[in-house]
């Protein structure tokens, strides 16, 4: 039935919409190439409107589609059509004489929409035309005959856990091959085949979104959520098409830490070092990543003196070690509480809390048995400088003399490798350097390796590795001093002004020899000889230089024997002085002169003078001020007599035996203390 409805729809949308052609007024006789008589025609226009095919139409071949007819066509077989273009002779064919057009296979408008045909009619017995070329289009007409397809599809995306409903998730995209402007066979909707209830989508956009409230990566961390596209609108008998998106939840640090026992139990031998690891405590956190990171602390004073504890590098585990050396005479036992916390914690999920656990630690010390053993008392190993980190240094080797014997685990204690130079491998004692070495920095590196028991972190020995850093000629050489020397003005041609030498901080052997080169050239002001034992002597040339305020700057080229050779620049100043006959410096820049010169006569004796004047206004000041000293003293000693002196003690007249003795005041320090008697009172007058 379906085929039939479709043949109808081909056969009155050929005929509905095809062109005609109008009859001529007159007949048209005559071409290019063709003499004779013009005759005249109406002016015509072609109107072709679409045709149309329904695409992938599997009825009876082939199907009329149109029809093509000239006015000047009159039924006398006498005229005949032509089609040319897109799928002319092949998809399309005309009947010459009655010009219906056929379609002779079935077409894919989603392959090709549409073709663009040349349309004319031209006389049977000579092709000339009749008409104009006329050009019309066949379309193919759309059924939905392709489903939606996800082009990107599988998706992938990732959620917070915990997130809130309505949160987005991702946008899926369907495709359909359909053509959108017909009907509905390009609308699609979107719904959801598997994932519910915790996702849900949008309809007209696929955006994927949270259904549910508070879902935890811990319980399920990955969903596998199917979408589906149909196109119709979502009707029924529209095509569809599915695809997957994994949705994995994030995490978030929504679960506190927790020790999954409540009491650890370690021990350790009371020989154990500062820093032995005594054993390592893990509270589990479901979280991952920065979210998992924790924190320990000891929270006891009893076990923060003998134990610290520390995170450790993935900052998981907390590591317990040695803080001080434990006796086991003293004391066997330790007991402490230790404490877990996340270092990252997100205020939204504070209600969650604490985040924070405590587990009890109890540590028991043992006895010491016996330390590993070294094959050698002390290790001398070398290596030269400059080689790249993880050059081999060499190898140590201590064992275990216990029965039975433990595995030995090696490291290097930091406080003998402070710049962190070299590092071991733990298991075979192989030593390799971890960074570039500078003999000229450092030439000797004194190691103290550890040697652990694996079974026993307390079994340990130490030895001493002395490491030496072999030379290499990685130093230019340079002037020993900064050279600031002068020269006299009367100087002869070729005088030796100075001796120059060198210094290479090279090892001697690498860099032996040190080649010296001055200015070169006939103008050259001074003259440089190399004298081959690491010195240079600096000589006037053969004329003489000529004075000048402004000193000299000679450069002077060094470079070394080495392989490869090194090479520097360096500066010697010269100034040219007046000199006195006997060769000293008699006038110069104050920067040439090389040594101080003495004081003068008349300075000295200035500065003597001085020194006298000071000296007597010392003295005479010394003088002055004894003498006052001496007149006090005089004033001091004279009869106390003269001053008036009130008594409040009451006498007894001449008969008053113990009446007060006036040697007393003539001399008081020498009055002896007056006898007890009766309170009198006198007032003495001189």
């Amino acid at each position: 039935m379906w085929g039939l409805v479709r043949l109808l729809l081909a056969w009155l949308g050929g005929w509905g919409c095809m062109g005609h052609l109008a009859a001529p007024a007159r007949a048209w006789a005559g071409s290019r190439g063709h003499p004779g008589p013009a005759l005249l025609r109406t002016r015509r226009s072609w109107v072709w409107n679409q045709f149309f095919v329904i695409e992938e139409y599997a009825g009876p071949e082939p199907v009329l589609i149109g029809k093509l007819h000239s006015d000047v066509d009159r039924g006398e077989g006498r005229t005949k059509y032509l089609l040319t273009g897109e799928g002319a002779g092949t998809v399309f064919v005309i009947d010459e004489a009655t010009g219906n057009i056929h379609v002779t296979k079935s077409l894919d408008r989603e392959e090709k929409a549409q073709y663009v045909l040349l349309a004319q009619a031209v006389d049977r017995a000579s092709n000339r035309p009749l008409e104009p070329p006329s050009e019309f289009i066949i379309k193919v007409q759309d059924i939905n005959d392709n489903p939606p397809i996800f082009p990107l599809g599988p998706y992938h995306a990732t959620v917070p856990e915990m997130s809130n409903v309505g949160t987005s998730v991702i946008q899926v995209t369907a495709h359909d091959a359909d053509d959108p402007s017909y009907g509905n066979s390009a609308k699609l909707v979107y719904t959801i085949l598997d994932g519910l209830p915790f996702f849900s989508v949008d309809p007209q956009t696929g955006v994927v979104r949270t259904a549910i409230p508070n879902m935890d990566r811990e319980t399920q961390e990955e969903f596998l959520v199917v979408i589906q596209a149909k196109d119709m609108g979502g009707h029924m008998g529209g095509l569809s098409g599915s695809t997957t998106v994994t949705v994995t939840l994030s995490d978030v640090n929504d679960n506190p830490p927790k020790f999954p026992q409540s009491l650890y139990q370690f021990s350790v031998v009371e020989t154990a070092g500062p820093g032995t690891l005594v054993g390592r405590l893990r509270a589990q956190d479901p979280d991952l990543g920065d979210n998992a990171l924790m924190a320990y602390s000891i929270l006891d004073g009893e076990g923060s003196e003998a134990f610290s504890i520390s995170t450790d590098s993935q900052g998981r585990d907390g590591l317990l070690t040695v803080r001080k050396p434990l006796d086991f005479e003293t004391r066997r036992s330790y007991s402490f509480r230790v404490e877990a916390t996340n270092t990252l914690i997100d205020p939204a999920y504070l209600r969650r809390g604490p985040f924070k656990d405590v587990a009890s630690v109890r540590v028991a010390v043992q006895d010491a048995p016996e330390p590993p053993a070294f094959t050698q008392a002390a290790y001398l190993l070398a290596v030269p400088e400059n080689k790249a980190p993880g050059t081999l240094v060499g190898q140590i080797s201590a064992a275990d003399l216990d029965s039975p014997a433990s595995p030995i685990r090696y490291s290097i204690l930091p406080h003998s490798d402070p710049e962190r130079c070299f590092s071991i491998e733990p298991e075979d004692g192989t030593i390799r350097t971890a960074t570039l070495l500078d003999r000229e920095a450092r030439v000797w590196h004194n190691l103290t390796v550890l040697a652990t028991e694996l079974d026993s972190s307390a079994q340990a020995s130490r030895v001493q590795v002395a490491i030496q850093t072999l030379d290499e000629n990685d130093n230019a050489p340079q002037l020993a001093e900064p050279y600031d020397t002068f020269v006299c003005d009367s100087a002869a041609p070729g005088q030796l002004i100075q001796v120059i030498r060198a210094l290479d901080r090279d090892e001697d052997g690498n860099s032996s020899r040190v080649s010296f080169q001055g200015p070169l050239g006939p103008d050259a002001n001074f003259t440089i000889r190399d004298n081959r034992d690491g010195s240079a002597s600096l000589l006037l040339p053969s004329r003489p230089a000529p004075p000048r305020q402004a000193p000299y700057l000679v450069p002077i080229e060094l470079w070394d024997w080495g392989h490869p050779a090194l090479s520097s620049t360096a500066t010697v100043t010269v100034s040219v002085c007046r000199c006195r006959p006997d060769g000293s410096v008699a006038s110069c820049r104050p920067e040439a002169q090389l040594s101080a010169t003495g004081l003068s006569t008349g300075a000295l004796l200035a500065i003597v003078t001085c020194v006298g004047a000071l000296l007597a206004l010392v003295v005479l000041f010394v003088a002055l001020r004894r003498q006052k000293q001496e007149a006090l003293m005089v004033l001091e000693e004279e009869d106390v007599r003269e001053n008036i002196i009130t008594y409040d003690d009451e006498g007894g007249g001449e008969e008053d035996t113990e009446a007060f003795d006036i040697t007393a005041l003539q001399n008081p320090d020498g009055a002896a203390p007056p006898a007890p008697g009766p309170a009198t009172r006198r007032d003495v007058l001189p």
